[in-house]
């Protein structure tokens, strides 16, 4: 039976006795047996057959336009679809190897599959059609971000000549030893820049494995050479961390380090820009008002941007503006550890450095999960750990909420908190403070004025407290593993045994519980950032806009992992013996290298 409610005299008038009508629905079980109601359906012409030879599409909505419009038109430029010597941009031989279609028959297949089509296949990204698409995707973001390196380089700059003066001065003060891994990037960073084109490299280093050391050598050779450098973090918190930390290693050696933040203002202001403009601010450290209009370099030769993902492409490229004519080369450093697969593929811009060896005396993290219901257990654990002198986190997150909201929470929780520990010091941290409030709580916290600190999510970044052994995270269900791992990296930088408490709400997700089992099962952000990525995809992994890995259409990073290789070569190929064809597949994919950069 079909149901209908509401119709025309004239949809009445077509359902007449012997018309052969194709209807599509979902049936359910109605008085009289199956039936749908409001089915889509068309009138077959006599001698039609009542099924053809393939599938019909489906299409989203698009707002104005009804299924049966949009299929129509998407049928006419089907019509349309040049032949493949006009369309195929890659060569047969190719295709043949990998088994796949030609483009052509690709998008035929995808928008009038045959009924015998394996279903499964295409629900799963897997048919051939799809996997042809998905690797001219592929490709062409591949050479996008190629193209860019390209011309980079080919803008040139002036090499450093590597004096390493000033590194043996600040290796020999130093209180540790550099790791065998720090020691293999600074190499690989005094190799770059001793090149007469720009450095373009991204150095990953888990949480606590030593980057900042490793950035304030490369930096070293710059001043050695009498030009500069400047040092770019997201907040200021960070900033000012990385700030005080290069001010204590190079002031000694009787360097000028300065420090440019939006709050810096007036005379202040107006001081550092001249020490900037002179060269007399031989290392500038800074969040984003280093970009600003206003900000101009004597000589920069190195621009460092530290935990990279949290700005744009074309925010990485805004220091390389401050040459003054001359391209400085380009550190930038990450503590969010990328999967190799789409590092090759997000970062191919880029070289890729890793600094996969904690310092030794770092202690490992014990992670442990514990439902909400033992909150007053946990809050007696922290009013012994206190006892003893330790510092603890406790961290309050709520996912897609106002920063006030998140603010209220953090107030309610450090109410509560304080009513239930009062013989303990306990501080509250969140978004919505102002700048100096928060400095002057994380300054009181880290001098040990205060044994608790209430914060939300804005200490993921870079806080350094070495007191501090215990850390609560609320919620931890609701946030993905990168950034669990991230908070958690705010312990066990003492040498005190340090221990993070996952608290969840019950019942427990699948995909929660594996996020969960595995920060207990491993302290190292390599290995969770592969986990990551299988269980969230790339797009969340990275965050698509902040990262310039556009969003893909048809490609999926995990699901075809496999291609990535091939995409590699065929990219070395084509911008070897064709570069024209190169630049047509970046153009219908993703516009220019140049708009690309800038996504």
């Amino acid at each position: 039976t079909l149901r209908f409610f509401h119709f025309r005299a004239a949809q009445v008038a077509q359902f007449v006795k012997g018309a052969v009508i194709r209807v599509y629905g979902m049936p359910r079980s109605g008085q009289h047996g199956l039936e749908i109601v409001h089915p889509s359906y068309r009138l077959l012409g006599e001698g039609t057959h009542a099924l053809s030879d393939t599938l019909d599409p489906v299409y989203p909505e698009i707002e104005g336009f009804g299924p049966g419009s949009i299929r129509k038109l998407i049928m006419q430029a089907l019509q349309r679809l040049p032949d493949d010597a006009a369309l195929e941009l890659l060569p047969s031989s190719w295709l043949q190897k990998l088994a796949l279609p030609s483009l052509r028959q690709a998008i035929l297949t995808l928008h009038t599959p045959p009924r015998d089509v394996d279903v499964a296949a295409l629900h799963n990204g897997l048919h051939p059609a799809q996997r042809r698409l998905a690797l001219e995707e592929l490709l062409a973001h591949q050479l996008g971000l190629r193209r860019q390196r390209l011309a980079l380089q080919a803008e040139g700059t002036r090499a450093l000549r590597g004096n390493e003066v000033l590194v043996e001065r600040l290796r020999e003060v130093l209180p540790f030893v550099l790791t065998n891994a720090q020691q293999r990037v600074y190499a690989q960073l005094r190799a770059d820049l001793t090149q007469p084109r720009p450095m373009l490299r991204l150095v990953q280093g888990d949480v606590g494995s030593g980057k900042t050391v490793v950035a304030a050598l490369a930096a070293l050779l710059a001043l050695a050479d009498g030009r500069q450098a400047a040092l770019m973090a997201p907040t200021e918190l960070l900033a000012e961390q990385h700030f005080n930390n290069l001010q204590a290693w190079l002031t000694p050696l009787g360097l000028r380090v300065c420090w440019l933040a939006g709050k810096v203002t007036g005379k202040a202001r107006t001081k550092v820009l001249a020490e900037v403009a002179s060269g007399a601010a031989q290392l500038v450290v800074g969040t984003h008002a280093l970009m600003q209009e206003g900000v101009d370099f004597h000589d920069l030769a190195l621009a460092i941007v530290d935990e990279q993902h949290r700005f744009g492409v074309h925010q990485r490229l805004a220091l390389r503006d401050k040459g003054r004519g001359n391209t400085p080369h380009q550190l930038v450093m990450t503590a969010t550890p990328i999967p190799r697969t789409l590092a090759m593929s997000a970062y191919a811009d880029l070289d890729v450095s890793a600094i996969d060896e904690l310092p030794p005396g770092r202690t490992p993290v014990t992670t442990i999960a514990l439902a909400a219901e033992r909150r007053p257990e946990l809050i007696e654990r922290i009013r012994a750990a206190c006892a003893e002198g330790r510092q603890a986190y406790w961290v309050c997150t709520i996912i897609d909420e106002s920063d006030e909201v998140v603010a209220q929470a953090a107030q309610t929780t450090f109410e509560a908190l304080q009513a239930a520990l009062p013989g303990v010091r306990v501080g509250l941290v969140h978004g919505r403070l102002k700048a100096a409030e928060k400095q002057a709580t994380m300054q009181a916290f880290k001098c040990g004025e205060l044994e608790l600190l209430v914060a939300t999510t804005v200490i993921e970044v870079g806080v350094d407290v070495p007191n501090a052994s215990l850390m609560v995270i609320e919620n931890a269900e609701r946030l993905g593993l990168a950034q669990l791992h991230q908070l958690r990296g705010r312990v066990g930088r003492g040498s005190a045994a340090s221990s993070c408490v996952l608290l969840y709400q019950s019942p427990l997700g699948q995909i929660a519980r594996q996020r969960l089992d595995t920060l207990r099962q491993t302290n190292d952000g390599f290995a969770i950032a592969e986990k990551d990525l299988q269980l969230r995809g790339p797009g969340e992994l990275l965050g698509t806009k902040q990262t310039g890995l556009a969003s893909f259409r048809m490609a999926d990073l995990v699901r075809d992992a496999d291609l990535l290789p091939r995409v590699h070569a065929m990219a070395d190929k084509l911008l070897a013996d064709a570069p024209d064809v190169a630049d047509q597949i970046v153009a219908r994919w993703v516009g220019s290298a140049a708009r690309y950069a800038a996504a």
